[in-house]
């Protein structure tokens, strides 16, 4: 199932997920070294088009695909970046087109060995392979995290998919050898309905929400009233995100 196919859930995700993608292509300017912009950059997975956005950075001409027509209707339009609908087991290009390609928030919903080697085939030799993610990791108020595990993820369960993992022997038969791993550490600020709003762009909510087990309005209200407390005393908080990155290189 495509969580993100429905076009609820894309408006959804577009209003709610941050934009934390520029701390990410920051670190890779400084990790690989960037003196020269990529020629072209692939962004696999794109959803409503913020991680290809970042990729404007480091990169002259940039395209983003997701599996989704209604998140790529959500991209932004006169953006100088192309947006194409597209599986990431079946890229539209020519062999050895990108020098970059960039997998954001996406890679637990791939055939991952289908699309490794999708990844291969449109990459030149030497080229990028940047995996990445950014897990919400919960707050600093133990009474929140606790809150987090006994009551929404039991009543929101994840959904099953494959974790991003990567090593060196899962990625050296289809053709990229494992660089370099890393997770980066950082607070992101919300209020009481940025918070809901973020929820609602998870999978967790998308799945009952879009599988008409409860209509948002009704997930909207249990959150507001659960998570009201724990913005008594401030406007915004910070809660935690863990995001790790994988730096796969492409063989000759």
């Amino acid at each position: 199932m495509n969580y993100f196919a429905h076009k609820s859930a894309a408006e959804r995700y577009g209003k709610g997920r941050p934009y934390f993608h520029p701390r990410i292509i920051k670190r890779l300017k400084e990790r690989l070294s960037l003196g020269e912009p990529f020629e072209r950059a692939l962004d696999v997975g794109c959803g409503s088009g913020l991680s290809t956005i970042a990729l404007k950075e480091i990169a002259a001409r940039v395209v983003g695909v997701d599996s989704s027509a209604e998140m790529i209707a959500l991209a932004p339009k006169n953006s100088g970046i192309e947006f194409e609908v597209a599986d990431a087991e079946h890229l539209p290009f020519a062999e050895g087109e990108f020098d970059l390609l960039t997998v954001s928030q996406a890679i637990h919903w791939f055939d991952r060995a289908r699309f490794l080697r999708e990844a291969r085939r449109v990459t030149c030799a030497g080229a990028w392979l940047i995996i990445f993610d950014n897990y919400f990791a919960g707050s600093e108020n133990g009474a929140f995290n606790a809150w987090h595990e006994k009551s929404y993820l039991e009543r929101y369960p994840s959904p099953p998919r494959e974790w991003a993992w990567f090593s060196a022997e899962n990625t050296a038969t289809p053709g990229f050898q494992l660089i370099d791993h890393e997770v980066l550490s950082h607070a992101i600020s919300f209020s009481l309905e940025t918070l809901i709003d973020y929820f609602a762009t998870q999978s967790n909510i998308i799945a009952p929400v879009e599988g008409g087990q409860e209509t948002i309005d009704e997930t909207c209200a249990w959150l507001r009233s659960d998570l009201r407390p724990f913005f008594e005393t401030s406007s915004t908080n910070d809660f935690l995100f863990n995001a790790p990155i994988w730096y796969l290189q492409r063989s000759n």
